[in-house]
């Protein structure tokens, strides 16, 4: 009698029944906002992440600001900065972030973004700028790339600085999670092809958390962590066709970094020094490992931090050990401490 094929069982990373629920209810609302035709239910999804407003006064010693930087755009930033510091200080770092989302979920004002910026300014002693980029189906490729880089001309000119938080923009971060790290990382690149535009930002470093990257081909890690929380393959192919051009596949620079046409800029002298995060329960896993070889073949200088047992978008729960242990780690990296390329 012929065996039946073997049931891969679901993978179950370790955490409490809490926050398992609380997963699921985050799988909840990007399902049912996201609709077959590939658009969002904006009215929904509103309801389901309303705006955090910002607030001048300080919470937990991080005050936070909306600033627009392009009135016909409607693009705006939300800036995060600590709200004291010792009298002749110098200059903050700034930490230009990205929020994730599959380029079409969630905003600079979600709380979990936040949260998270808050978190991020408070441990390293810098200036986060959070920037609200538009989302996809809306507005596709290469939208969010432009919105990025106009952040950074924004940065560039000192008339844009605020007056009572003094920023030392030659020491500029590009940060983002997920589709966000996807972003930090083609923005970083644009900047490095076309250095000689700016005048004053010079990028110190990239963070990528868990970037977003993909391709035609399904990877082991991508078979064997479905059902996973967070990620999963019908949710990162609708994520794609809703923001790659019409007609466009997954060989696409935007989602493959292997591409003959992602190549410009990672090549040159200016593009950063990369810190990447890699969760063990994460189905991009694979995708970020072979972005890692792919800059390590390049010759940059690449830090990879593993987290066994984390999830996609971990670091966004502070319930997390490793959540609390990464923003050490991101603090150290936009001090210096942690350089040179190694696992």
């Amino acid at each position: 009698m012929a065996e039946e094929p073997t049931q891969l069982s679901k993978p179950k990373p370790p955490m409490s029944r809490i926050m398992r629920l609380s997963l699921k209810a985050v799988d909840y609302v990007a399902d049912a906002t996201r609709r077959a035709d590939g658009t969002v239910n904006r009215r929904v999804l509103s309801l389901l992440d309303p705006r955090v407003p910002a607030f001048s006064t300080p919470c937990r010693g991080v005050a936070t600001r909306d600033v627009v930087i392009d009135p016909a755009l409607r693009l705006r930033v939300r800036l995060f900065h600590p709200a004291t510091r010792p009298p002749g200080a110098a200059p903050l770092p700034v930490i230009v972030y990205f929020h994730g989302g599959g380029f079409a979920f969630l905003s600079a004002a979600s709380l979990a973004y936040d949260a998270v910026c808050r978190r991020i300014a408070r441990y390293a002693s810098a200036v986060v700028l959070s920037v609200d980029y538009r989302r996809s189906p809306e507005h596709r490729f290469p939208a969010p790339y432009d919105d990025g880089v106009a952040s950074l001309r924004f940065l560039d000119d000192p008339k844009n600085h605020p007056a009572d938080v003094p920023l030392d923009v030659s020491r500029c971060f590009l940060a983002g999670d997920s589709a966000g790290g996807n972003i930090a990382h083609h923005v970083a690149r644009r900047y490095a092809a076309d250095v000689p535009t700016f005048k004053n930002v010079r990028l110190a470093g990239l963070i990528a958390v868990q970037p977003f990257f993909g391709g035609e081909e399904r990877t082991p890690a991508e078979l064997r962590l479905e059902g996973a929380p967070i990620v999963s393959v019908s949710r990162t192919d609708w994520m794609w066709r809703a923001f790659l051009p019409h007609g466009a596949d997954r060989s696409h620079e935007a989602a493959c970094f292997a591409s003959p046409e992602a190549a410009g800029g990672v090549d040159s002298p200016a593009f950063p020094p990369v810190l990447l995060v890699i969760g063990g329960y994460d189905p991009l896993q694979d995708w970020q490992r072979r972005y890692c070889e792919m800059l390590m073949g390049s010759g940059k200088d690449v830090t990879v931090l593993e987290y066994p047992d984390g999830i996609h978008t971990f670091f966004l729960f502070p319930e997390f050990d490793d959540a609390r242990d990464l923003m050490t780690r991101i603090a150290e990296f936009v001090g210096g401490r942690i350089s040179g390329a190694g696992q």
